[in-house]
């Protein structure tokens, strides 16, 4: 019977159709009492009432313990043990993980609250807004603004760290590095509208083009008439109609060692190997006149308005004013060899000469007036290598790019306000020659030994935007179209070759207006 006896109780246990006579009381019908109970409180009813009233109810349901009671049911089976002096130790297993990496906290005395507030308070100097200022207020206002920053603050943030976060330790693993790595979805990116050709669109043959670090061979006119020395002659093409003239060829052993346009574009400077500049009209084809005072070659030549500026083999600077039959107006002795690189600036207030003593000077000259200073306002020496390569830079005249020979290789930014030297690049080749170009903000570097490439880089940012190759040998030479879109490189390997890496497809090209006259035309002797 014993078997029978445990069947039924089993059954009895898992039959689901009988109400449950035991165990805890439901939830909903807590809640029922809980109100009941509240109501009853809250009326105020007779303490006989409420007796009976909690005595029915403690009857049915055993009252329980408040959960936030500290009372123990039981007491503790093992007994608490005593704090010791490794009570505070934390287990193994709970060891902090070590922080940093993916944590920086900023140091706020490099945030530059002072350079903030100074940008601030000057987009409150006019009412309507800076934007609505004239040219003259305009460039008066960056002058300022340069001089007392030290830097260009166009394309500056008002608040910005100057200095990056620190490099995580070595071996740290970012976990979230997935998800900060995710690329941009379509929708988010910019669409492309550049196309930048790794080919050139043309190659001319430049036969007996010297192959000399130091000469300045070539340039562009704003008439879009390309002068090319070679030997001992000079080429124009005009690369709207594609003729080629044959300008002018010295005679013996006498041979180009460079060429220079005037702004207006009808004039242009040769400097010889033997020491003498002769300026040439080029719509007549005829040549005004001879300037000596040099007893070694010319290897650069930059003009100024009237003035024509001739650096020579000896490290001689010497302005002459092409307006006076004495046109020798001053001579500058700082360089103690040859000068190959000298610009003057857009706005004629500088003067930049680059030498093969790897020095860099910077001469101050009054625009329009034949008052010059014969001595340098700064004289550079960050390069270790010579300074041929010097480019100012179009929309900030204060601004000068400078690069350095084989064993320099760098590309230096200055503000010649201050004389100070805001950015560099190293380029890992020589560096031959500079040009801006105004209408992406880029500056483009033509370099010799290893890779005799082109390179485009974007400023401030000083990114590689692209690498053109082509050349068998260094590029010496770099010059831009009057439109901007074409840069024409000239080799060792006597090839000219032309990269049109600058149109925008939103804007129309310009073909450039041929200035017939010239208001320096009845004063040139």
């Amino acid at each position: 019977m014993s078997q029978f006896a445990f069947i039924n109780s089993l059954n009895s246990a898992v039959k689901m159709d009988e109400p449950i006579t035991r165990g805890p009381i439901p939830r909903y019908e807590k809640r029922k009492i809980l109100e009941s109970s509240n109501l009853n409180s809250s009326a105020a009813l007779n303490s006989s009432k409420n007796k009976s009233f909690n005595s029915s109810i403690s009857s049915k349901t055993p009252k329980k313990p408040l959960e936030h009671s500290t009372v123990r049911k039981t007491p503790s089976k093992t007994p608490k043990k005593s704090p010791g002096p490794t009570a505070n130790a934390t287990t193994p297993g709970k060891a902090k993980t070590p922080t940093g990496g993916d944590r920086f906290i900023s140091n706020r005395s490099t945030i530059g609250f002072e350079l903030a507030q100074y940008k601030m308070a000057q987009e409150n100097v006019n009412a309507n807004g800076p934007e609505n200022l004239d040219a003259d207020q305009k460039e008066r206002h960056q002058i300022i603004t340069e001089n007392l920053t030290g830097r260009d603050l166009s394309g500056t943030r008002i608040l910005e760290y100057q200095k990056k976060a620190p490099i995580p330790p070595e071996g740290y693993q970012n976990h979230l590095k997935v998800v900060y790595s995710q690329s941009k979805t379509p929708m988010s990116s910019k669409s492309a509208n550049r196309y930048i050709p790794h080919a050139p669109e043309r190659i001319l043959d430049a036969p007996d083009i010297i192959d000399d670090y130091y000469l300045n061979l070539v340039d562009w006119s704003i008439t879009n008439i390309l002068a090319v020395a070679l030997g001992n002659s000079v080429y124009l093409w005009n690369a709207e109609t594609g003729s080629i003239d044959h300008l002018l060829e010295l005679e013996g052993a006498d041979y180009v060692c460079s060429v220079n346009w005037i702004q207006e574009g009808n004039y242009i400077a040769v400097g010889t190997s033997l020491g003498s500049v002769q300026l040439w009209d080029v719509p007549q084809t005829k040549r005004l006149r001879i300037m000596d005072g040099h007893s070694v070659r010319v290897s650069s030549l930059s003009w100024n308005s009237y003035i024509l500026s001739s650096g020579s083999r000896s490290g001689q600077i010497i302005h002459h004013d092409v307006r006076q039959r004495d046109h020798l107006v001053a001579t500058l002795l700082s360089h103690s060899h040859e000068v190959c690189g000298l610009k003057w600036s857009t706005d004629g207030r500088y003067l930049a000469s680059g030498g093969n003593d790897n020095l860099l000077n910077i001469w101050s000259g009054i625009p329009g007036q034949a008052t010059f200073q014969t001595t340098p306002i700064y004289a550079l020496s960050s390069h270790q290598a010579a300074v041929k390569a010097l480019a100012w830079c179009p929309w900030q005249p204060s601004l000068l790019a400078s690069g350095g020979g084989t064993a320099d290789r760098k590309i230096r930014f200055w503000n010649c306000n201050t004389g100070v030297c805001m950015s560099d690049i190293d380029t890992q080749s020589q560096v031959c020659s500079l040009v801006w170009v105004p209408a992406f903000k880029e500056i483009v570097s033509g370099h010799g030994f290893a890779n005799n490439q082109l390179v485009i880089w974007k400023y401030p940012a000083l990114t590689k935007v692209a690498e053109l190759t082509g050349h068998t040998a260094r590029v010496l030479h770099l010059a831009l179209s009057p439109d901007g879109t074409t840069v024409l490189s000239a080799g060792a390997d006597e090839t000219l070759r032309m990269w049109r890496c600058f149109v925008s497809d939103r804007k129309k090209e310009t073909q450039c207006k041929t200035i017939e006259t010239s208001i320096l035309r009845p004063h040139i002797r």
